[in-house]
C-alpha cells in the first residue's frame, strides 16, 4: 500500500511539473492504429462487431501489461514494481493538465477564444453546445473523473493493469479512436465506461460531501438517481452543480457581511466577488470553485490512502 501511495505522488508531481514530457508521453495514437488494423482484419467478425467486440482490442496489451506486473512485484524489493507502476500511472493520467485547460477558459479574452479553449474539456471532434456555467461545471468534473479519479481508482484496485483498463475504455469509448469501432462495439466501449465510472462517480460525491455542504451534495445525489444502480442516470453533474452553486453562496453571504448587506450581482446572477486571482476570469467564478472542489476531493482521496498506509505499518 505505501509503495501504491509512492507511485500516485511520484505520478501527480510530475504530471505537473513536467508538462512537456506528459505531452510527449502521453500519446495514444498507437492505440487508434490498434483499433483501425483489428477493424480492417476483423471487419466481418460477428463477434468484433457486437457489444463485446472491444475485448478483442483490450486483452492483448492489458495482459502484456498484467504479466510485467507480476514478474516485477519481488525483486529488488519491489523497486522494479514500482517504478513500472510509476510509468504506467504517469502514461495513463491525463492526458493534458485539467487545471491549464480550465485558466484557459477562464483567462480567455472573447466568446472565441473561450469557446476554442473549452472544446479541450469536450471528447476530441465534439464543440461544447453552450458556454454557460453549469456546462461548463459539468465539464470540470467530468474531465476530473476521466483524466483523474477514474484512472486512480482502477490503479488502487488492480494497479497498473486497472490504470490502463480505464485510459483505453475511455479512448474507445469517445473522441477519435472511437470512430475506428464498428457502432455496436463503439456503444459497448461506452457502457463499459459508464460501469468503470459508476463506482468512481459514488466516490467522487461522498468526497464532495466531506469537503463542501453535505446536505446539498445528498440532495443532489438523491434526485439525480445516485442510490440506484443505473448506468444510464449520471448524478456527478448534478451534485457537482449544486455543490458549486452552494459554495458561490456561501462566498456572496460572507462577502455581503462584510461590506455591509450588499453585494455585486455580476452576469447570470452569480455574484461578482473579489479577490480573484489574474488567471482566473471575474466574469466565470464557477470555473474557480469547480476546481477546487476538485483538488479539494483528490486531496480527501490522498489522505485516506494515507491513513490506510498508515493502519498498516501501526498494525
Amino acid at each position: 500500500m505505501s509503495a501504491t501511495l509512492i507511485a500516485v505522488v511520484v505520478a501527480l508531481v510530475l504530471g505537473h511539473l513536467a508538462q512537456s514530457l506528459a505531452a510527449s508521453v502521453r500519446d495514444y495514437s498507437w492505440y487508434r492504429n490498434w483499433l483501425r488494423w483489428l477493424d480492417a482484419r476483423l471487419s466481418t467478425n460477428d463477434f468484433w462487431r457486437g457489444r463485446w467486440g472491444l475485448v478483442i482490442a483490450l486483452v492483448p496489451p492489458l495482459l502484456a501489461v498484467g504479466l510485467f506486473q507480476l514478474a516485477l512485484h519481488e525483486p529488488l524489493w519491489g523497486l522494479a514494481g514500482l517504478a513500472f507502476a510509476i510509468a504506467v500511472l504517469f502514461y495513463a493520467w491525463g492526458p493534458r493538465d485539467l487545471d491549464l485547460d480550465v485558466e484557459a477558459i477562464a483567462g480567455a479574452g472573447d466568446p472565441v477564444s473561450r469557446r476554442a479553449a473549452a472544446s479541450r474539456l469536450w471528447p476530441e471532434g465534439e464543440m461544447p453546445a453552450t458556454l454557460d456555467g453549469a456546462s461548463l461545471i459539468e465539464a470540470v468534473f467530468r474531465n476530473a473523473q476521466q483524466r483523474w479519479f477514474g484512472v486512480l481508482f482502477w490503479f488502487l484496485l488492480l494497479g497498473p493493469v486497472g490504470a490502463l483498463l480505464y485510459r483505453f475504455t475511455v479512448l474507445a469509448a469517445q473522441g477519435e479512436a472511437s470512430a475506428e469501432l464498428p457502432v455496436e462495439t463503439r456503444l459497448g466501449a461506452r457502457k463499459l465506461l459508464a460501469l468503470l465510472d459508476w463506482p468512481v462517480a459514488q466516490l467522487m460525491t461522498l468526497s464532495l460531501a466531506l469537503v463542501g455542504n453535505f446536505d446539498t451534495v445528498l440532495g443532489a445525489w438523491r434526485e439525480a438517481g445516485g442510490a440506484s444502480f443505473d448506468l444510464d442516470r449520471p448524478f456527478l453533474g448534478a451534485v457537482a452543480r449544486a455543490s458549486v452553486k452552494c459554495e458561490l453562496a456561501e462566498e456572496a453571504a460572507d462577502y455581503a457581511s462584510d461590506n455591509g448587506g450588499s453585494v455585486e450581482v455580476g452576469e447570470g446572477g452569480v455574484p461578482a466577488l473579489p479577490a480573484i486571482p489574474p488567471a482566473w476570469s471575474a466574469e466565470l467564478p464557477e470555473l474557480r470553485d469547480a476546481m477546487s472542489l476538485v483538488w479539494r476531493s483528490l486531496l480527501v482521496w490522498l489522505a485516506v490512502l494515507a491513513l490506510f498506509v498508515i493502519a498498516g505499518w501501526v498494525s
